[in-house]
């Protein structure tokens, strides 16, 4: 393969050539800068920026990306996973959207019970995954449920990137020994790997070494303490002989520097290029590059191993277990709606009562405009860190084939609903029982129903900004721009009676007027009670205010409609916007 340099394009990879087969640990090395994870997200087919040319062929086959995620598997080098899963349950989710639908429940427990003393977490599957270095999961056994992750889809080829990275030798030995017991099984597995210990690097049994550009330099056999590496390299004049003891791994890439490169007047990538070994690869390649006799190419016919459905459900399930799993959010919601409630309730205590005078009618709207702000913007603010988090979760997964877009939405999307419907019945509950509002089932049940959805398309609305931006934080600053032209559009601070005629329009383009529209109307709209003006309450709601009973219904839909639409352009940002460039 290789990327092109046209005009001012960078040149990461030139002119590269191999192959890996079954049964056989390779690692892919080189100086910082060589382009290992480079070559390696482009093998995978994760680089979303840049231009490649060239060839790869899977059993002599071309590459197909939609065939080739379902067969292969990607250990990235930041473990990602969902916090608040157990070891179990993380593996049972990759397994039941990764496998095939003709293996049965049974069978699928049988594999994952399998992999799970393959990689050595038998003790460990109740735990949970936490969040790095804070909970949860060392640094090695957070490894060690990546490469479990994957092999639970039962790939034929794994491409891990530096697995042995940030671990003590200790640790970076339990995760060898799981790799080593993955390729023991006839799968094809690829590592990156940077400086490794004498032990580690000998666990290898094949090398793709690459110099600063790109370019290979060694693609061949490690063989018994390295010999063939070394005898390789000592034969080229110049090259200094490895002492007794030393790594091959260091002294490698300490005689095939780019300083050294200088001083000896040479490039090896031309003497490899020039050498037996590269003769013998390029006739491996070649003979391996055709299909063998009486083979066919791979072949799915659907790019997801399931439906659409079993994707949704799956996803519930997972943001379902995620959710009942986080009280820092869950609970802290509940007790801020109880105490939101209170506080409200005492300050405008027993005033829903009262329809004597305008001022009256304005303190019950005010309760109504300040519960709308202080629940709204902070369920709107609450949501985004969690969502920030299964995004990352969500990136590697759907790169995966696990899944796609919509069904990752509609988890996160319904998951919020029975929360926001018990938190919103405790707060009107309270808020009702105290302000003193008249007691009807059916105002009640208004009162319910514009708080419901008001505190959910808030939100969606936080979930969204996050989907349309790269992280949490700025999420929160563009979300906060908004909550000030709500505020100053919602018919409370300006009536839409007296806005000029060129800014109305966005009075009924701000989702919070609705709400305070249908509250507000629910409750006083045909009420008949005369003030202190002579008008009666729906008189002066519909002089002051411009808000009409009659209008109710559509107020109803119109409130619906924005939680459906908030909902709907997270799933389509989510969806066609990738932050996560590689």
């Amino acid at each position: 393969m290789r990327a092109h340099a046209i005009e001012d394009r960078l040149m990461l990879l030139n002119g590269l050539s191999g192959c890996f087969r079954p049964g056989v640990l390779t690692a892919l090395m080189g100086v910082s800068g060589a382009g290992k994870t480079t070559l390696l997200d482009v093998l995978v087919g994760r680089k979303t920026k840049g231009y490649v040319g060239g060839n790869i062929t899977i059993s002599g086959y071309p590459k197909k990306q939609d065939t080739f995620a379902r067969v292969s598997g990607y250990c990235e080098q930041n473990d990602i996973h969902s916090p608040n899963l157990t070891v179990h349950e993380s593996l049972i989710f990759s397994s039941w959207l990764r496998l095939l639908p003709e293996i049965d429940l049974k069978t699928r427990k049988m594999f994952i019970d399998e992999i799970m003393e393959l990689v050595e977490m038998r003790t460990l599957q109740d735990a949970l995954v936490g969040v790095p270095g804070l909970t949860g999961l060392s640094t090695e056994q957070r490894k060690r449920l990546t490469i479990a992750v994957e092999l639970v889809a039962n790939p034929s080829i794994i491409f891990m990137d530096e697995p042995t990275s940030g671990l003590d030798a200790r640790s970076a030995a339990i995760v060898m020994r799981t790799i080593r017991n993955t390729v023991d099984t006839g799968r094809t597995v690829v590592c990156t790997i940077h400086q490794p210990s004498i032990d580690i690097f000998e666990s290898f049994d094949e090398l793709f070494l690459m110099k600063t550009g790109g370019e290979e330099i060694y693609v061949g056999p490690l063989g018994n303490n390295s010999c063939h590496l070394v005898n390789y390299f000592e034969d080229i004049p110049g090259i200094s002989k490895i002492k007794d003891g030393y790594n091959p791994a260091t002294w490698m890439l300490e005689v095939t520097s780019s300083a050294q490169e200088d001083a000896l007047g040479v490039d090896f990538n031309e003497i490899y290029k020039n050498s037996e070994l590269y003769k013998r690869n390029k006739a491996l390649i070649m003979e391996l590059s055709q299909p063998s006799i009486g083979s066919s190419d791979l072949y799915f016919p659907t790019q997801y191993s399931q439906s659409f459905l079993t994707q949704c459900i799956a996803c519930l399930w997972k943001q379902n277990l995620s959710y009942w799993r986080n009280p820092t959010y869950s609970a802290m919601r509940f007790f801020f709606t109880v105490m939101i409630a209170l506080m409200l309730g005492s300050i405008f205590w027993n005033l829903g009562g009262k329809k004597d005078t305008q001022q009256d009618l304005f303190n019950a709207m005010g309760s109504m405009y300040v519960a709308i702000l202080f629940l709204g913007v902070s369920y709107s603010g609450a949501v985004q860190p969690i969502v920030a988090i299964e995004r990352l979760v969500f990136y590697r997964e759907r790169a995966a084939g696990m899944y796609s877009a919509f069904p990752y939405a509609f988890g996160q999307v319904v998951v919020e609903q029975p929360y926001i419907l018990s938190q919103s019945l405790i707060y009107c509950i309270i808020v009702y029982s105290m302000i003193g509002f008249e007691w009807t089932t059916t105002k009640f049940l208004w009162y319910i129903f514009f708080t419901y959805f008001t505190l959910l398309y808030f939100t969606y609305y936080g979930m969204l900004a996050v989907s349309l931006t790269s992280n949490d934080t700025i999420a929160s600053i563009v979300s906060s721009a908004f909550y000030g032209i709500w505020n100053l559009f919602s018919g409370f601070v300006i009536p839409r009676t007296a806005m000029p005629i060129w800014w109305s329009w966005y009075y009924w383009a701000c989702p919070v007027s609705w709400s305070l529209y249908g509250l507000l109307v629910s409750q006083y709209g045909n009420d008949h009670t005369l003030l202190d003006t002579e008008q009666t309450v729906a008189e002066f709601l519909s002089s002051f205010f411009g808000f009409k009973h009659d209008f109710l219904g559509m107020v109803a839909v119109m409130v619906v409609l924005f939680a459906i639409l908030f909902a709907f352009l997270f799933g389509f940002a989510i969806k066609i916007l990738n932050f996560q460039k590689r």
